[in-house]
Protein backbone atom coordinates (compact mmCIF):
# COMPACT_ATOMS: atom_id res chain seq x y z
CA UNK A 1 0.00 0.00 0.00
CA UNK A 2 1.32 2.99 -0.83
CA UNK A 3 2.28 5.53 1.70
CA UNK A 4 -0.76 8.45 2.80
CA UNK A 5 -0.58 11.69 1.56
CA UNK A 6 -1.75 14.11 3.38
CA UNK A 7 -2.70 17.88 2.20
CA UNK A 8 -2.02 20.26 5.17
CA UNK A 9 -3.05 23.66 3.55
CA UNK A 10 -4.36 24.90 0.53
CA UNK A 11 -4.89 28.74 -0.55
CA UNK A 12 -5.47 30.54 -3.73
CA UNK A 13 -6.01 34.00 -5.31
CA UNK A 14 -9.09 33.77 -6.97
CA UNK A 15 -12.09 35.69 -8.24
CA UNK A 16 -13.89 34.01 -5.67
CA UNK A 17 -11.25 35.78 -3.13
CA UNK A 18 -8.29 34.75 -1.39
CA UNK A 19 -9.52 33.38 2.46
CA UNK A 20 -11.28 29.88 2.71
CA UNK A 21 -13.99 31.80 4.32
CA UNK A 22 -15.00 34.27 1.74
CA UNK A 23 -14.22 31.74 -0.76
CA UNK A 24 -16.89 28.98 1.09
CA UNK A 25 -19.69 32.32 0.95
CA UNK A 26 -18.77 33.12 -2.89
CA UNK A 27 -19.76 29.59 -3.99
CA UNK A 28 -22.79 29.83 -2.23
CA UNK A 29 -23.79 32.65 -4.09
CA UNK A 30 -25.21 31.43 -7.46
CA UNK A 31 -24.12 34.55 -9.24
CA UNK A 32 -21.54 34.36 -11.68
CA UNK A 33 -17.92 36.34 -10.80
CA UNK A 34 -17.57 37.89 -14.24
CA UNK A 35 -16.96 41.19 -15.63
CA UNK A 36 -16.94 42.92 -18.91
CA UNK A 37 -13.53 44.32 -20.05
CA UNK A 38 -12.69 45.41 -23.63
CA UNK A 39 -10.39 43.22 -24.94
CA UNK A 40 -9.26 42.03 -28.31
CA UNK A 41 -10.88 44.76 -29.71
CA UNK A 42 -14.32 43.81 -28.18
CA UNK A 43 -15.78 44.04 -24.80
CA UNK A 44 -15.42 40.48 -23.48
CA UNK A 45 -16.07 38.42 -20.51
CA UNK A 46 -13.82 37.68 -18.18
CA UNK A 47 -13.26 36.05 -14.61
CA UNK A 48 -10.48 38.65 -12.80
CA UNK A 49 -9.21 38.49 -9.63
CA UNK A 50 -11.64 40.13 -6.72
CA UNK A 51 -10.59 43.54 -5.36
CA UNK A 52 -9.04 42.56 -2.30
CA UNK A 53 -6.71 39.64 -4.07
CA UNK A 54 -6.05 42.95 -6.44
CA UNK A 55 -4.88 45.50 -3.48
CA UNK A 56 -2.59 42.44 -1.98
CA UNK A 57 -0.57 41.50 -5.50
CA UNK A 58 0.13 45.17 -5.92
CA UNK A 59 1.27 45.53 -2.25
CA UNK A 60 3.46 42.55 -2.98
CA UNK A 61 4.93 44.03 -5.96
CA UNK A 62 5.66 47.24 -4.35
CA UNK A 63 7.55 45.51 -0.96
CA UNK A 64 10.91 44.72 -3.07
CA UNK A 65 12.12 46.50 -5.86
CA UNK A 66 12.98 42.90 -7.87
CA UNK A 67 9.43 41.89 -7.57
CA UNK A 68 7.99 45.39 -9.91
CA UNK A 69 9.65 43.42 -13.12
CA UNK A 70 7.75 40.24 -12.21
CA UNK A 71 5.04 38.87 -14.29
CA UNK A 72 1.18 38.54 -12.55
CA UNK A 73 1.59 34.89 -12.85
CA UNK A 74 4.61 34.99 -10.88
CA UNK A 75 3.30 37.53 -8.17
CA UNK A 76 -0.20 35.39 -7.54
CA UNK A 77 1.96 32.35 -7.16
CA UNK A 78 3.97 33.86 -4.02
CA UNK A 79 0.71 35.63 -2.64
CA UNK A 80 -1.24 31.66 -2.89
CA UNK A 81 2.25 30.07 -1.61
CA UNK A 82 3.14 32.51 1.18
CA UNK A 83 -0.45 31.81 2.73
CA UNK A 84 -0.27 28.19 2.36
CA UNK A 85 3.01 27.68 4.08
CA UNK A 86 1.41 29.98 6.31
CA UNK A 87 -1.58 27.74 7.38
CA UNK A 88 0.29 24.47 7.33
CA UNK A 89 3.15 25.98 10.02
CA UNK A 90 5.55 25.67 7.51
CA UNK A 91 8.92 27.76 7.90
CA UNK A 92 12.38 28.50 5.81
CA UNK A 93 13.79 25.92 8.74
CA UNK A 94 11.74 23.37 6.76
CA UNK A 95 12.92 21.78 3.63
CA UNK A 96 10.08 21.44 0.94
CA UNK A 97 10.07 21.23 -3.13
CA UNK A 98 7.91 23.18 -4.88
CA UNK A 99 6.53 22.65 -8.33
CA UNK A 100 4.13 24.99 -9.78
CA UNK A 101 3.44 25.30 -13.27
CA UNK A 102 1.55 27.71 -15.50
CA UNK A 103 -0.09 26.90 -18.98
CA UNK A 104 0.80 30.21 -20.86
CA UNK A 105 3.18 32.08 -18.23
CA UNK A 106 4.12 35.22 -18.19
CA UNK A 107 1.49 36.34 -21.12
CA UNK A 108 0.94 39.93 -20.35
CA UNK A 109 4.96 40.55 -19.39
CA UNK A 110 5.90 39.16 -22.85
CA UNK A 111 3.54 40.62 -25.02
CA UNK A 112 4.66 44.21 -23.36
CA UNK A 113 8.22 43.35 -24.06
CA UNK A 114 7.45 41.68 -27.61
CA UNK A 115 5.19 44.88 -28.18
CA UNK A 116 8.28 47.32 -26.90
CA UNK A 117 10.47 45.95 -29.40
CA UNK A 118 8.42 45.94 -32.78
CA UNK A 119 8.22 49.43 -32.15
CA UNK A 120 11.41 50.67 -30.63
CA UNK A 121 14.23 46.89 -32.53
CA UNK A 122 15.47 46.93 -28.69
CA UNK A 123 14.59 44.35 -26.31
CA UNK A 124 14.99 45.40 -22.55
CA UNK A 125 17.12 43.87 -20.38
CA UNK A 126 15.25 41.52 -18.31
CA UNK A 127 12.64 40.32 -21.35
CA UNK A 128 13.73 36.93 -21.14
CA UNK A 129 14.67 36.21 -17.59
CA UNK A 130 11.33 37.47 -16.25
CA UNK A 131 9.23 35.57 -19.33
CA UNK A 132 10.68 32.68 -18.87
CA UNK A 133 8.57 29.18 -17.63
CA UNK A 134 11.06 28.46 -14.46
CA UNK A 135 10.16 32.00 -12.99
CA UNK A 136 7.44 31.20 -11.19
CA UNK A 137 8.88 28.23 -8.76
CA UNK A 138 12.26 30.14 -8.60
CA UNK A 139 10.75 33.26 -7.43
CA UNK A 140 8.51 31.39 -5.58
CA UNK A 141 11.57 29.70 -3.86
CA UNK A 142 13.29 33.02 -3.39
CA UNK A 143 10.52 34.58 -1.70
CA UNK A 144 9.85 31.82 0.98
CA UNK A 145 13.67 31.59 1.23
CA UNK A 146 13.75 27.52 0.83
CA UNK A 147 16.64 25.03 -0.48
CA UNK A 148 14.38 22.15 -1.48
CA UNK A 149 14.11 21.41 -5.01
CA UNK A 150 12.34 23.71 -7.76
CA UNK A 151 10.52 22.38 -10.64
CA UNK A 152 8.28 24.70 -13.28
CA UNK A 153 6.38 23.27 -16.06
CA UNK A 154 3.48 23.93 -18.51
CA UNK A 155 1.20 20.59 -19.40
CA UNK A 156 -1.73 22.84 -20.60
CA UNK A 157 -4.43 22.99 -18.52
CA UNK A 158 -3.89 19.58 -16.38
CA UNK A 159 -0.55 21.59 -15.20
CA UNK A 160 -1.78 22.40 -11.82
CA UNK A 161 -2.36 18.52 -11.34
CA UNK A 162 0.09 17.34 -12.78
CA UNK A 163 2.61 19.45 -10.06
CA UNK A 164 0.13 17.29 -7.02
CA UNK A 165 1.47 14.14 -9.02
CA UNK A 166 5.17 15.04 -9.21
CA UNK A 167 5.00 16.18 -5.46
CA UNK A 168 3.15 12.77 -4.82
CA UNK A 169 6.17 11.03 -6.33
CA UNK A 170 8.69 12.73 -4.15
CA UNK A 171 7.01 12.01 -1.41
CA UNK A 172 6.61 8.61 -2.29
CA UNK A 173 10.52 7.88 -3.35
CA UNK A 174 11.60 9.06 -0.32
CA UNK A 175 13.43 12.32 -1.52
CA UNK A 176 10.90 14.64 -0.18
CA UNK A 177 8.79 15.17 3.22
CA UNK A 178 6.76 18.26 2.38
CA UNK A 179 6.00 19.85 -1.09
CA UNK A 180 4.41 22.70 -2.01
CA UNK A 181 2.48 22.59 -5.69
CA UNK A 182 0.06 24.10 -7.69
CA UNK A 183 -0.38 25.97 -10.56
CA UNK A 184 -0.84 30.04 -11.41
CA UNK A 185 -2.38 31.86 -14.65
CA UNK A 186 -2.51 35.72 -15.70
CA UNK A 187 -4.35 35.12 -19.07
CA UNK A 188 -6.79 38.07 -19.43
CA UNK A 189 -4.24 39.58 -22.70
CA UNK A 190 -5.45 40.77 -26.02
CA UNK A 191 -3.66 38.20 -27.95
CA UNK A 192 -4.50 35.37 -25.81
CA UNK A 193 -8.56 35.82 -25.69
CA UNK A 194 -7.61 36.33 -29.68
CA UNK A 195 -6.73 32.61 -29.88
CA UNK A 196 -9.20 31.37 -27.97
CA UNK A 197 -11.83 33.61 -30.28
CA UNK A 198 -9.40 32.13 -33.46
CA UNK A 199 -10.46 28.76 -32.24
CA UNK A 200 -14.31 29.25 -31.75
CA UNK A 201 -14.39 27.83 -27.97
CA UNK A 202 -14.80 31.67 -26.34
CA UNK A 203 -18.38 32.62 -24.72
CA UNK A 204 -20.46 34.98 -27.03
CA UNK A 205 -23.31 35.00 -24.80
CA UNK A 206 -25.03 37.84 -23.10
CA UNK A 207 -27.46 36.21 -20.92
CA UNK A 208 -26.88 36.19 -16.97
CA UNK A 209 -24.62 32.88 -16.76
CA UNK A 210 -22.25 33.38 -19.86
CA UNK A 211 -20.43 30.57 -19.30
CA UNK A 212 -22.57 27.46 -19.25
CA UNK A 213 -20.43 24.92 -18.08
CA UNK A 214 -21.72 21.12 -17.27
CA UNK A 215 -24.83 22.86 -20.00
CA UNK A 216 -25.22 19.53 -21.86
CA UNK A 217 -27.83 20.33 -24.55
CA UNK A 218 -26.04 23.90 -25.16
CA UNK A 219 -25.74 24.60 -28.65
CA UNK A 220 -22.76 26.73 -28.45
CA UNK A 221 -19.09 27.06 -26.87
CA UNK A 222 -19.15 29.18 -24.10
CA UNK A 223 -15.33 29.22 -22.45
CA UNK A 224 -14.85 32.78 -20.22
CA UNK A 225 -10.52 32.70 -19.25
CA UNK A 226 -10.29 33.50 -15.60
CA UNK A 227 -7.13 34.36 -13.31
CA UNK A 228 -5.37 33.33 -10.31
CA UNK A 229 -2.83 30.90 -8.83
CA UNK A 230 -3.37 28.20 -6.21
CA UNK A 231 -1.07 25.92 -4.04
CA UNK A 232 -1.35 23.15 -1.45
CA UNK A 233 1.12 21.55 1.17
CA UNK A 234 2.15 18.02 0.53
CA UNK A 235 2.73 15.94 3.20
CA UNK A 236 4.22 12.05 3.37
CA UNK A 237 1.63 10.54 6.07
CA UNK A 238 -1.03 10.74 8.11
CA UNK A 239 -1.16 14.09 9.71
CA UNK A 240 -3.44 15.42 12.32
CA UNK A 241 -3.90 18.66 10.73
CA UNK A 242 -4.51 17.39 6.39
CA UNK A 243 -7.51 18.77 5.04
CA UNK A 244 -8.09 15.66 2.69
CA UNK A 245 -6.23 12.62 1.95
CA UNK A 246 -4.62 11.91 -1.24
CA UNK A 247 -6.18 8.19 -1.84
CA UNK A 248 -5.69 7.66 -5.40
CA UNK A 249 -3.82 9.52 -8.71
CA UNK A 250 -4.51 8.58 -12.32
CA UNK A 251 -3.13 10.00 -15.65
CA UNK A 252 -2.92 9.43 -19.25
CA UNK A 253 -2.63 10.71 -22.38
CA UNK A 254 -4.46 10.58 -25.58
CA UNK A 255 -3.21 9.86 -29.23
CA UNK A 256 -3.49 13.27 -31.33
CA UNK A 257 -5.84 13.45 -34.05
CA UNK A 258 -5.35 17.28 -33.84
CA UNK A 259 -3.61 19.85 -31.82
CA UNK A 260 -6.65 20.41 -29.37
CA UNK A 261 -8.24 16.63 -29.77
CA UNK A 262 -10.06 14.72 -27.70
CA UNK A 263 -11.94 11.27 -28.65
CA UNK A 264 -15.37 11.54 -28.28
CA UNK A 265 -15.81 9.24 -24.57
CA UNK A 266 -12.72 11.15 -23.34
CA UNK A 267 -10.23 7.97 -23.44
CA UNK A 268 -7.73 9.42 -21.20
CA UNK A 269 -10.64 10.47 -18.60
CA UNK A 270 -11.58 6.86 -18.69
CA UNK A 271 -8.09 5.41 -17.76
CA UNK A 272 -6.87 8.75 -15.48
CA UNK A 273 -10.17 7.86 -13.51
CA UNK A 274 -9.89 4.49 -13.01
CA UNK A 275 -6.26 4.44 -12.44
CA UNK A 276 -7.51 6.98 -9.34
CA UNK A 277 -9.80 4.26 -8.36
CA UNK A 278 -8.02 1.36 -8.64
CA UNK A 279 -8.62 0.82 -5.14
CA UNK A 280 -11.65 2.33 -4.62
CA UNK A 281 -15.06 0.96 -5.76
CA UNK A 282 -16.99 3.07 -8.16
CA UNK A 283 -20.01 3.54 -5.49
CA UNK A 284 -17.87 5.00 -2.72
CA UNK A 285 -17.07 8.37 -4.96
CA UNK A 286 -19.37 11.01 -3.58
CA UNK A 287 -18.67 14.01 -5.98
CA UNK A 288 -16.57 14.73 -8.70
CA UNK A 289 -15.51 18.04 -9.51
CA UNK A 290 -14.99 18.22 -13.68
CA UNK A 291 -12.84 19.80 -15.55
CA UNK A 292 -16.00 20.84 -17.75
CA UNK A 293 -14.60 24.10 -19.53
CA UNK A 294 -18.10 25.17 -21.13
CA UNK A 295 -17.01 23.69 -24.46
CA UNK A 296 -19.63 22.10 -25.94
CA UNK A 297 -17.68 18.82 -27.24
CA UNK A 298 -15.39 19.14 -23.63
CA UNK A 299 -18.13 18.80 -21.27
CA UNK A 300 -20.15 16.23 -23.48
CA UNK A 301 -16.88 14.13 -24.09
CA UNK A 302 -15.85 13.84 -20.55
CA UNK A 303 -19.51 13.12 -19.09
CA UNK A 304 -19.33 10.12 -21.59
CA UNK A 305 -15.84 9.28 -20.15
CA UNK A 306 -17.92 9.29 -16.41
CA UNK A 307 -20.69 7.08 -17.58
CA UNK A 308 -18.49 4.59 -19.05
CA UNK A 309 -16.05 4.06 -15.86
CA UNK A 310 -19.28 4.30 -13.08
CA UNK A 311 -22.30 3.35 -15.11
CA UNK A 312 -25.99 4.41 -14.34
CA UNK A 313 -25.50 5.66 -10.65
CA UNK A 314 -22.83 8.56 -10.95
CA UNK A 315 -21.84 10.43 -8.07
CA UNK A 316 -22.70 14.48 -7.56
CA UNK A 317 -21.07 16.23 -10.57
CA UNK A 318 -20.48 20.00 -10.65
CA UNK A 319 -17.51 22.07 -11.74
CA UNK A 320 -16.61 25.65 -10.98
CA UNK A 321 -15.77 27.39 -14.35
CA UNK A 322 -19.61 28.45 -14.72
CA UNK A 323 -18.22 30.30 -12.06
CA UNK A 324 -14.76 31.78 -12.26
CA UNK A 325 -13.95 30.69 -16.35
CA UNK A 326 -10.84 28.59 -17.04
CA UNK A 327 -7.66 29.47 -15.50
CA UNK A 328 -6.09 27.31 -17.60
CA UNK A 329 -2.74 25.92 -15.40
CA UNK A 330 -4.67 27.17 -11.72
CA UNK A 331 -7.58 25.52 -12.75
CA UNK A 332 -7.03 22.14 -11.85
CA UNK A 333 -5.63 23.24 -8.09
CA UNK A 334 -8.70 25.55 -7.65
CA UNK A 335 -11.19 22.21 -8.64
CA UNK A 336 -8.64 20.77 -5.62
CA UNK A 337 -9.57 23.84 -3.37
CA UNK A 338 -13.96 23.37 -4.43
CA UNK A 339 -13.32 20.06 -3.28
CA UNK A 340 -11.90 20.38 -0.24
CA UNK A 341 -14.35 22.73 0.84
CA UNK A 342 -17.46 20.19 0.36
CA UNK A 343 -15.65 17.71 2.18
CA UNK A 344 -14.66 19.94 4.73
CA UNK A 345 -18.27 21.50 5.03
CA UNK A 346 -19.84 18.19 3.99
CA UNK A 347 -22.15 20.20 1.28
CA UNK A 348 -22.45 20.00 -2.39
CA UNK A 349 -21.93 22.75 -4.52
CA UNK A 350 -23.78 22.41 -7.88
CA UNK A 351 -24.23 24.43 -10.94
CA UNK A 352 -27.46 27.16 -10.70
CA UNK A 353 -28.73 26.10 -14.24
CA UNK A 354 -28.48 22.60 -13.77
CA UNK A 355 -30.77 19.85 -12.70
CA UNK A 356 -30.17 20.55 -9.01
CA UNK A 357 -28.43 16.96 -6.99
CA UNK A 358 -29.72 16.43 -3.84
CA UNK A 359 -26.95 14.46 -1.94
CA UNK A 360 -28.65 11.22 -0.13
CA UNK A 361 -24.98 10.60 2.04
CA UNK A 362 -22.05 12.97 3.82
CA UNK A 363 -19.25 13.45 1.24
CA UNK A 364 -16.49 11.95 2.20
CA UNK A 365 -14.67 10.67 -1.22
CA UNK A 366 -14.44 13.58 -3.92
CA UNK A 367 -12.76 12.51 -7.68
CA UNK A 368 -10.94 16.18 -9.14
CA UNK A 369 -10.26 15.55 -13.10
CA UNK A 370 -8.60 18.33 -15.00
CA UNK A 371 -7.48 18.03 -18.94
CA UNK A 372 -5.38 20.06 -21.32
CA UNK A 373 -4.52 20.40 -24.86
CA UNK A 374 -3.28 17.04 -25.90
CA UNK A 375 -5.59 14.93 -24.03
CA UNK A 376 -3.18 15.23 -20.90
CA UNK A 377 -6.15 14.20 -18.31
CA UNK A 378 -5.08 13.93 -14.46
CA UNK A 379 -7.94 12.57 -11.82
CA UNK A 380 -7.03 12.89 -7.71
CA UNK A 381 -9.42 11.03 -5.36
CA UNK A 382 -9.45 12.73 -2.17
CA UNK A 383 -10.93 11.68 1.33
CA UNK A 384 -11.17 12.43 4.93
Amino acid sequence: MSPTISITAIASVSPLGNEPEIIWNKYQNPNPCFQSRFLDQKETWVGPLDEDSKAQVAALRQSDIKYKSLDNSVLYAMLASRKAIAKAGWSKNDVFGINIGSSRGATDLFEQHFQEYITTGKAQTLASPTTTLGNISSWVAHDLQTDGPEISHSITCSTALHAVLNGVAWLRSGMADKFLVGGSEAPLTDFTIAQMRALKIYSRSEEHYPNRALDLDKTQNTMILGEGAGVCCLEIGKKENALAYIEGIGYATEILEHNISISAEADCFQKSMKMALANTDVSEVDAIVMHAPGTIKGDLTEYKAIEKVFGSKLPLLTTNKWKIGHTFGASGILSLELAILMLQHNQFVGVPFVKAETPTRPIKKVLVNAVGFGGNAVSVLLSI
